[in-house]
């Protein structure tokens, strides 16, 4: 009898911390892979190489208070070059473990400000950082200082990494700092904006860890180390989860001036350099001021969010949004700042010093549910298969002659979007594109000419 019931409160014990873990997005929606290795690409050269990391998370623990996650900081998608503005690095294990809190905790005080270096983690184990690229004005000088310049500048006038780091991101908008590969912005891929600011993707794989959908909510892509989540460009027009799907706006505009001698407030500052052709407004984060919009929730807070109902959170929670304008370029502040809203911590551990139960991922996302592209149709040389929104798990994808007979193969992992088939070998005809998960699968017909 002792037994038996032992063995029931086991039962319910176990139930409970499965119940618990399900309820979590903080430790459910982490993209886990302990098999696929990543990729990247060297300048000039379009076939991308193996770095022999694992991409993506590799465990995820948890305790009632807090969720631990091992990660290499390496994404499923192909990363490089970086040598557009000089860059010499690579992306490289990180061999990270991140210590996020179950319930985060709003900050009453003094809100913190980002700083450079890691302000969060995306979903993928990718490093976020904020707006800056570590270099600023001198004033004594009239010219840039810090970063990978060397030096030290005022600090006054700090420069935005999107516009002066530009050359340097790859397809999926991201680069090294040292070996850390990060993203300072929306992780889509440049080619996926309605106008296009960089061109690199014309070599490279458009790929990214999501594609925007303007008629679905963002989904969750990563956590800032306050703890709140990270969704991307799109949520609900209204915080209570109601009147459809809307592009999530900063409330951060340019300034009106012709000179940097002042903050936002009005306050007299250290110079910066005039407004001119050489340095428009939106060189520095100081061009930009707040501006509230109370009557239109689609504009989010000071700190790039707002509390309001998600799909992962149907009771509401505060979350911040990666932000991009009407044409989807990254719009300042681009993701979490330039304070946070909760208490911030710096989330990277060195050892897990509780006892914590592993998460075992089992995603049941219908493969009818997701958004597939492919394209062209007809195809002469190449067919393109793109997933909308985020891929959760890994996809197999097949060309198939009407004989049955499978003619070329590729795959689409977690935290990818597209796949490409080369079909410059492949003779005319009537062929299916089939997408399998290993259980389900989906066919789509098309001709190749």
């Amino acid at each position: 009898m002792k037994k038996t019931l032992h063995l029931i409160l086991a039962l319910i014990l176990f139930k409970s911390a499965i119940s618990f873990a399900q309820t979590q997005p903080v430790i459910t929606k982490w993209l886990q892979n302990n098999t696929t290795t990543g990729t990247y690409y060297t300048s000039g050269n379009s076939t991308a190489i193996s770095n022999g990391f694992l991409v993506n998370c590799q465990q995820v623990r948890y305790s009632a208070t807090n969720v631990y996650i091992n990660a290499t900081g390496i994404p499923a998608y192909a990363v490089g070059p970086f040598s557009g503005d000089g860059n010499p690095n690579n992306a490289g294990n990180q061999n990270a473990i991140y210590k996020f809190p179950i319930t985060p905790t709003p900050n009453t005080g003094t809100p913190t400000s980002t700083s450079g270096g890691n302000i969060g983690v995306f979903i993928n184990g990718v490093s976020l950082f904020d707006y800056r690229d570590g270099v600023s004005w001198k004033n004594s000088t009239g010219a840039f200082a810090g970063g990978p310049l060397g030096g030290a500048g005022d600090g006054v006038w700090n420069r935005d990494a999107i516009k002066y780091e530009k050359l340097g991101f790859d397809c999926s908008k991201g680069h090294p700092a040292g070996t850390n590969y990060h993203h300072h912005q929306n992780p889509s891929a440049f080619k996926n904006d309605l106008t296009l600011v960089s061109t690199i993707c014309n070599l490279y794989d458009a790929d990214g860890l999501y594609t925007i959908n303007t008629s679905q909510h963002s989904p969750l892509i990563g956590f800032a180390y306050d703890g709140y989540p990270i969704y991307g460009a799109y949520g609900y027009a209204n915080v209570d989860g109601t009147g459809g799907i809307v592009r999530m706006k900063s409330s951060y505009q340019l300034r009106n001036i012709t000179t940097r001698t002042t903050n936002s407030s009005g306050a007299t500052v250290t110079a910066g350099p005039v407004v001119n052709a050489t340095y428009p407004l939106g060189c520095f984060k100081e061009d930009y001021e707040y501006i509230s919009h109370t009557s239109d929730p689609s504009y989010l807070d000071e700190h790039n969010g707002r509390f309001c109902v998600t799909p992962d959170y149907p009771l509401g929670t505060y979350c911040y949004f990666a932000t991009v304008d009407s044409n989807h370029n990254s719009a300042y502040p681009y993701v979490v700042g330039p304070t946070y809203y909760g208490v911030f911590a710096n989330r990277k551990v060195t050892t897990v010093t509780e006892t914590t139960t592993t998460y075992l991922a089992n995603d049941s996302f219908a493969l009818n549910n997701l958004d597939i592209t492919i394209f062209p149709n007809p195809a002469t040389d190449l067919i393109v298969v793109q997933m909308g929104s985020l891929v959760l798990r890994n996809y197999s994808i097949d060309l198939i002659d009407i004989n049955g007979k499978v003619v070329l193969s590729n795959k689409i992992n977690q935290g990818q979007t597209l796949s490409y088939l080369d079909v410059q070998t492949i003779h005319s005809g009537v062929y299916f594109v089939r997408i399998s998960d290993g259980v389900n699968s989906k066919a789509t017909k098309v001709i190749i000419e």
